[in-house]
């Protein structure tokens, strides 16, 4: 393309017409866009076959998750000798087969993981903090 070609291709695109206000613009309506959902599309309808509702870990299924923890992490014979993910596959097993646990209320090692994560977490920061509020020198 030559130089003259290329500035009346410019001049020439100046010239398109743009419309001065957008469509949606005059009704209440916002543009539907193709991540959101219509009436026609299939990928918003709710489906309960590809999704369980969420169960809430409840303080009791924490005990028992933190027993299923120490109780695999200290495991003499066992020990430190195990892949991760055998590890927490362990622990989900011994989660399902306690008895205060629900009937049915099966946890997969994922899901044990990140709760373990998330406990630990926040004993971490407990600790950190209580530690240093100990050291805080008392007034009197």
């Amino acid at each position: 393309m030559d130089h003259t070609n290329f500035v009346d291709l410019l001049t020439s695109q100046q010239d398109s017409v743009i419309p001065q206000s957008f469509p949606w613009e005059s009704s209440s309506q916002v543009p539907v866009f193709s991540t959101q959902c219509t009436e026609t599309s299939s990928f918003c309808e709710e489906s309960s076959t590809q999704r369980k509702e969420r169960k809430k870990w409840t303080p009791s299924d924490d005990l028992v998750l933190i027993s299923a923890w120490l109780n695999t992490s200290k495991d003499p014979v066992v020990s430190n000798e195990q892949k991760a993910g055998t590890f927490w596959n362990r622990i989900a097993a011994y989660y399902a087969a306690s008895p205060k646990v629900e009937s049915g209320d099966k946890r997969g090692a994922l899901q044990c993981k990140q709760r373990w994560q998330k406990i630990n977490d926040l004993v971490c920061k407990f600790c950190g903090s209580y530690a240093a509020a100990t050291r805080q020198k008392t007034s009197g």
